[in-house]
């Protein structure tokens, strides 16, 4: 018999239904058991997609329910603190989409209060398991550039025009892009360099009647290494994803991670036997030198997989896996994001402080 994880999901727009019901399916240890959602398109793709799950509109009745173990909250990002707190009250491990929270203050409050209830606290930052990121960590860490001066990654789309209806472009708390792709970048260059010594960020409005961001640069300072971090809605051709350089060479990379456009098109990795796998196309190039040898060619792309998030918080709420994505760490990436927003408000360069 599997040890099954009974899951909540609260929200079914594109988070909830992208990026963590078919991710949480693909997984055995795993069972979807309810939605919360007050849409009627929800319950007819539920009932196509996931006959077994049980939609429900009223999320209270979800923190109440002994029978769910997780909650996974992908909710506007407004929501985060008050529904992350209801379910941890309800003895309910969490798993939270990033954002985290809108402010350090409340990320604060929300861990010490995982930690008096004694529950997982987990922020979905799945973007640790894109398959380039994970390559260019490889690369990284087997220092085929050797020391790292300049890091580079961006995260640009071409969308001149306003979505409709959506929250994440009205003058709200918590929206714009720094938040959105930026919580990403962020949270990638924590994961490689540890934490900056300052930061220093340009927030604009670049789109004519915009509302909120549609871009940023962010520098993040490390000492040696310096890390760029770009993201905007007017990029039209094509940039390089990453460009990593260090002493001994060089790495780009262009192209997305596969897995997104998969799951938007409703592809299961359950049932996708090359997951996460890049075609060779879109593998980065590496130009170094290697035990005195000068090498300059493609990469093969590391595999990702977005289950690996969720494999690792089933571990950690059985007690046999540590946390991957700390919520302290998810927390810091809350607290870069007020110091890039404060650094371009006062123009200046800010040390970075907890």
């Amino acid at each position: 018999m599997i040890d099954k994880v009974r899951v909540g999901l609260i929200g079914f727009g594109l988070g909830g239904r992208v990026f963590h019901a078919p991710i949480i399916q693909s997984i055995d240890n795993f069972e979807l058991a309810k939605i919360v959602s007050t849409k009627k398109e929800t319950l007819e793709h539920v009932k196509a997609i996931y006959p077994q799950t049980e939609v429900i509109t009223d999320a209270d009745l979800l923190f109440q329910d002994d029978l769910i173990d997780l909650i996974v909250v992908a909710t506007p990002n407004t929501s985060h603190s008050e529904y992350v707190t209801k379910a941890l009250l309800g003895n309910k491990h969490v798993v939270v989409e990033k954002p985290f929270t809108i402010t350090a203050k409340e990320a604060d409050d929300l861990i010490h209060l995982a930690q008096k209830q004694e529950r997982v606290l987990a922020v979905h930052h799945n973007r640790r398991w894109d398959s380039d990121f994970l390559t260019v960590k490889r690369i990284i860490e087997n220092n085929f550039l050797g020391n790292v001066v300049e890091y580079e990654a961006h995260f640009d789309r071409y969308r001149p025009e306003f979505k409709t209806n959506a929250w994440r472009e009205e003058n709200l708390p918590g929206s714009g892009i720094l938040y959105d792709l930026g919580s990403h970048l962020i949270d990638q260059a924590l994961c490689l360099f540890g934490l900056p010594m300052s930061v220093s960020g340009d927030v604009r409005i670049q789109r004519q009647g915009g509302k909120v961001d549609d871009y940023f640069e962010v520098i993040l300072d490390f000492g040696r290494t310096k890390a760029i971090l770009k993201a905007g809605m007017l990029v039209r051709e094509t940039l390089p994803h990453f460009i990593v350089m260090g002493e001994q060479g060089s790495f780009i990379k262009y192209g997305m991670d596969v897995q997104e456009a998969a799951l938007k098109k409703g592809f299961i990795p359950k049932n996708c036997e090359n997951w996460g796998m890049e075609p060779q196309e879109q593998w980065g190039i590496l130009n170094t030198e290697i035990h005195g040898i000068h090498f300059r060619g493609n990469v093969e792309s590391v595999q990702g997989d977005y289950r690996e998030f969720y494999r690792n918080v089933y571990g950690a709420i059985r007690g046999t896996e540590e946390l991957t994505v700390r919520p302290e760490e998810a927390r810091n990436v809350i607290r870069i994001i007020e110091l890039a927003l404060e650094s371009y408000k006062r123009r200046a360069i800010l040390p970075f402080t907890s």
